[in-house]
């Protein structure tokens, strides 16, 4: 959403970067072309001069001038500003403290409600609730279907006495008010703690739709009105937004569509102009794309410095904890990193949704954006196939695979005899590494951590002598461990006794040594 302003920022403090100093026309170039990326953004144009006012007049202050790194700080300065205007704070539902959390969702036909309760009653599922869907949305062509596929795919249950209007030319007949209340008094009655009333939107405001939505709120009293806006629809959002506000006075903003191709100004703009927090962000069209929106992350993301906490949060939530702790238990053991090992991860990484979203996700993202844009999310189903072709011996001790094997693997995963061979060659380095890592040796070229070896021998530094394999034959074994018995004793007879700093024995004559005079009353055993 947001590759398009976050290029031009980017772009704008590289410009920044190596001055020592920065002089007021630094700041006013930086500043003009701040402004033209967020009016490129859609954002809107009393926000920009608010925004760009705040960022020069502390860039001017003593803030910068008397930074180490003047450039930093001006990214910091965007940075903190940035998540001004996003709502400042993360802003979480109010649950109600007696009875059922009631939420309303209010928005234009098309912004995405009907999706949206699905994907929040599953949210709220997942954090231990017991939600309620309620179709009051009874104008649009078959809606309340739509809410109750959303609901089974979600898992909850939905709350639809009337069918609603099932063709586009049919008047819509039932009365959403009384569907909405009735809905409320059955959680309350099936004692579900959150109930969502999905209401009916039109393609633009009227005073229709609005009236209707006035008489929802008065009718169920929620405790949080979410105001749904889809985020490509650029500066008409300020607008829809401040009619929305002032008709139903919503508590929080809904942003759907957040992954669409759009310059996302709407984002900036609604949170600023309305003073409501965004809540919520809809990620992607699957019901597990929903997250809670975090202003200071969402600015860390624009300004190109990723979001690790979500991309951490992420791997929390679906990663298997047994599974991670077997893969521990292994690696401390040093056992071998195999295929069967491999291909666990790689179901593990797919658990945690797309790829090329987890990758967006870290810091430095933008500069390997259309690298990543051409990524083929299919590459991982393509490595399982290939590892699933092979044997449960050959995924144990892959050295073994020639030729042979190799083309059979091919045929039977469905792609060429040079990708079996790329991902094998992959493997052996990842392998490699594992091991190295396990014995203690620190990642390759890294510097080791402390209490375990370091990254790489110095240059000039010998190399420790390596430990002579044992034979596999158990005869001649027993013999090697003998003669290796003999030498350690016959070792341990020459070597000399006495003090550790020098042979003091019986024969030791001080005189022998070339001492200042006088000195020899210091050894011991001169008189």
């Amino acid at each position: 959403m947001f590759n398009s302003l976050s290029d031009r920022l980017t772009a704008t403090f590289k410009n920044l970067r190596g001055k020592g100093r920065l002089t007021e026309a630094d700041v006013d170039a930086t500043v003009r072309e701040i402004r033209r990326a967020l009016l490129d953004a859609d954002v809107a144009v009393p926000v920009v001069r608010e925004f760009t006012g705040r960022v020069k007049e502390r860039a001017l202050g003593a803030e910068v001038s008397g930074a180490l790194n003047p450039s930093q700080q001006i990214v910091k300065i965007v940075n903190e500003e940035l998540v001004e205007i996003l709502g400042g704070e993360t802003r979480r539902i109010r649950l109600a403290k007696t009875g059922p959390t009631i939420i309303m969702l209010a928005g234009l036909q098309g912004a995405g409600k009907t999706t949206l309760a699905g994907k929040l009653s599953k949210w709220l599922k997942a954090q231990g609730h017991s939600p309620l869907l309620v179709a009051a949305d009874l104008q649009r062509p078959n809606a309340v279907t739509q809410l109750q596929v959303v609901g089974q795919r979600a898992g909850v249950s939905v709350f639809a006495p009337h069918p609603g209007a099932t063709a586009e030319l049919e008047h819509p007949s039932g009365d959403p008010v009384a569907v909405a209340r009735a809905g409320v008094e059955e959680a309350r009655r099936t004692l579900h703690d959150v109930v969502i009333v999905d209401t009916a939107g039109r393609l633009g405001v009227d005073a229709d739709m609005m009236e209707q939505a006035r008489e929802i709120r008065r009718a169920i009293v929620p405790n949080e009105v979410l105001f749904v806006i889809d985020s490509m629809i650029g500066q008409d959002a300020v607008n829809t937004a401040m009619a929305f506000d002032e008709g139903v006075n919503f508590t929080g903003i809904v942003l759907s569509k957040l992954d669409g191709d759009a310059r996302g100004g709407a984002a900036l703009s609604v949170a600023s102009v309305t003073g409501k927090p965004v809540m919520f962000a809809s990620t992607g069209e699957g019901l597990d794309d929903f997250e809670l929106f975090h202003p200071d992350r969402m600015a860390s993301r624009i300004l190109d410095m990723g979001d690790v906490l979500t991309l951490i949060e992420q791997a929390e939530k679906s990663w298997d904890m047994d599974e991670a702790a077997r893969m521990a238990k292994k690696f401390a053991d040093q056992e071998d990193f195999t295929l069967d090992d491999f291909l666990a991860q790689m179901q593990q990484i797919r658990n945690m949704g797309s790829m090329k979203k987890m990758l967006m996700m870290m810091p430095g993202a933008q500069n390997i954006r259309q690298q990543l844009e051409q990524f083929d999310e299919r590459e991982i189903d393509r490595v399982e196939a290939i590892v699933r072709s092979m044997t449960p011996h050959e995924r144990v001790a892959p050295k073994i695979i020639n030729g042979s094997r190799r083309a059979r693997i091919a045929r039977g995963s469905g792609v060429h005899v040079s990708e079996v061979n790329g991902l094998l060659e992959r493997f052996a380095q990842a392998q490699k590494m594992m091991k190295k890592m396990a014995a203690g040796g620190g990642m390759p070229g890294m510097p080791g951590m402390p209490g375990m070896g370091g990254g790489g021998a110095r240059k000039g530094a010998k190399s420790a002598p390596k430990k002579k394999a044992r034979s596999g034959n158990p005869a001649k074994a027993a013999q090697e461990l003998r003669d290796a018995e003999a030498k350690r004793a016959a070792g341990a007879k020459a070597l000399p006794t006495g003090a550790a700093f020098g042979q003091q024995g019986a024969d030791f004559d001080p005189s022998q040594l070339n001492l200042p005079k006088g000195f020899d009353k210091f050894l011991g055993g001169s008189k």
